[in-house]
């Protein structure tokens, strides 16, 4: 515990976001969630088995049933159907729970172990320190940065928004239309404002440090790992099944108190429609905060043969991006202060 002034840890996340905004990500060799990412890359190569597509590639649509999938696969229960794949998918699903449970674990300790000595600090250096650990583990400005590249990118061509967007998302961005690229580009805006800020700071309020950091290392295992079927050359439908849960969970809160924070302010009819819409998308959360967005823009968003959300709008334009992002600030800062806020309220860890 950290025994420093009442008001010492609500300093913490305003601390954070403002070396975010400053500065931005700190170096690779010196992130943690690159470290996570190494770590699950190593894990993911001793547990996930490696597949050859026999027909069609997957859609790439996470959280969804394994009955959306496009492509077949020599591992595919239904093709076999035998005792032996039965077994396989125990057995990769036992050892991607283990693996995800020891990176947890390992994660988890060191952050309570960081916090832990930065307690016996003084004030004047525990806040500072903290508040430099805490930054890593959210990612505002970069984000805010990408999306805003995209838009630009799309004024010198729709072949440079796509290449933009690639940095964005997983999806074939090559037969994106402009509409697509732009669709995608204010989708994951408004995902990953929950998945890349909301979420981490609302665990950092509830569980301090350590809530931050297993929050990041789920979301992080479930971007690697958390696939439906194949991705990458190997086959996730088992392997990522509990890091796929895992992220459905720690989102579930996040999720919806983002897409509250992007709907304030809009009319009551909106704010009745959007439980609705959030239902449209694979994702039991992605939804949420996609379905804010799409109706606060008043634009209808979605994922070619998948969903599409406010379907009655009319495609974005650039002003939306634009308009997009600025919800996006808005709520970003009211999620800072609503941490800010809780910590110094409650402080259920400090």
């Amino acid at each position: 515990m950290i025994e420093i002034a009442a008001w010492a840890p609500a300093a913490v996340p305003l601390l954070a976001f403002g070396l975010d905004v400053a500065f931005g990500e700190p170096p690779v060799r010196l992130h943690p969630v690159v470290w996570m990412g190494q770590y699950l890359q190593w894990a993911g190569e001793r547990i996930a088995p490696s597949v050859v597509v026999d027909a069609a590639p997957l859609r790439e649509t996470r959280h969804a049933n394994a009955s959306r999938i496009a492509g077949k696969e020599r591992f595919s229960l239904s093709e076999t159907g035998g005792t032996t794949t039965v077994q396989d998918a125990r057995r990769q699903f036992r050892l991607g729970a283990l693996a995800w449970l020891l990176g947890a674990a390992v994660t988890t300790s060191l952050a309570w172990g960081v916090q832990g000595a930065l307690g016996q600090l003084p004030v004047w250096l525990a806040v500072p320190l903290l508040a430099l650990c805490l930054k890593p583990l959210f990612a505002w400005t970069m984000l805010r940065d990408l999306v805003a590249q995209v838009e630009a990118a799309l004024g010198q061509g729709l072949q440079a928004g796509r290449e933009q967007l690639a940095h964005l998302v997983s999806r074939d961005v090559q037969q994106l239309d402009e509409a697509g690229v732009r669709e995608s580009a204010i989708e994951t805006l408004a995902e990953n404002l929950s998945d890349s800020l909301v979420a981490p700071l609302l665990w950092f309020a509830l569980l301090g440090l350590p809530g931050a950091a297993l929050y990041r290392f789920a979301n992080t295992a479930d971007a690697m790992w958390g696939y439906p079927g194949a991705h990458g050359g190997r086959h996730w439908q088992w392997a990522g099944k509990w890091a796929a849960r895992a992220d459905d969970v720690l989102n579930w809160l996040p999720a919806r108190l983002t897409a509250g924070l992007l709907m304030l302010g809009a009319r009551r009819m909106l704010w009745q429609a959007l439980p609705a819409q959030a239902a449209l998308t694979p994702s039991p959360n992605g939804g949420w905060p996609m379905g804010a967005m799409a109706l606060r823009l008043g634009v209808s968003l979605g994922k070619p043969g998948v969903y599409r959300l406010n379907a009655q709008a009319l495609a974005p334009q650039a002003s939306h991006t634009w308009q997009a992002l600025r919800r996006a600030r808005r709520a970003a800062w009211l999620a800072v202060a609503l941490c800010a806020g809780a910590v110094a309220l409650v402080e259920p860890w400090a």
